[in-house]
């Protein structure tokens, strides 16, 4: 058993391996953002280069715990929209609008429902 696999086997540990997956997935869409829209020439091929990297991270991070990813789903879609407005408005200097912050409640109370429901 790997040390993801070891840290994700608690709770605890599997929203810190969530959250990093989280931030990786935001992280490696912001330089694909930058390198398609925000650079050129050099200063492009470089972001987008950087997005992959970052990106095979990410892909890493989130598969390699043998975990119920299904199970886990609501929290990552939180923790995904949570990584995404921080990273919004440090990188890109973004704030979010009404209709994000009304929205992002929804996605917050289904992570809430999915994740605390017991069947």
């Amino acid at each position: 058993m790997g040390f993801l696999d070891r840290l994700a086997s608690h709770p605890i540990g599997a929203l810190a391996v969530l959250t990093l997956a989280a931030f990786l997935e935001v992280w490696g869409d912001s330089f694909f953002q930058s390198g398609f829209y925000r650079s050129s020439g050099f200063g492009r091929a470089c972001a987008l280069a950087a997005g992959v990297a970052v990106l095979a991270c990410y892909g890493s991070v989130v598969n390699v715990p043998r975990w119920d990813f299904g199970r886990l789903l609501g929290v990552y879609v939180v923790l995904f929209f949570l990584v995404a407005q921080v990273v919004a408005k440090l990188r890109f200097g973004q704030s979010p609008t009404p209709s994000v912050y009304a929205g992002g409640a929804l996605i917050v109370a289904g992570g809430l429902v999915m994740m605390l429901w017991r069947a």
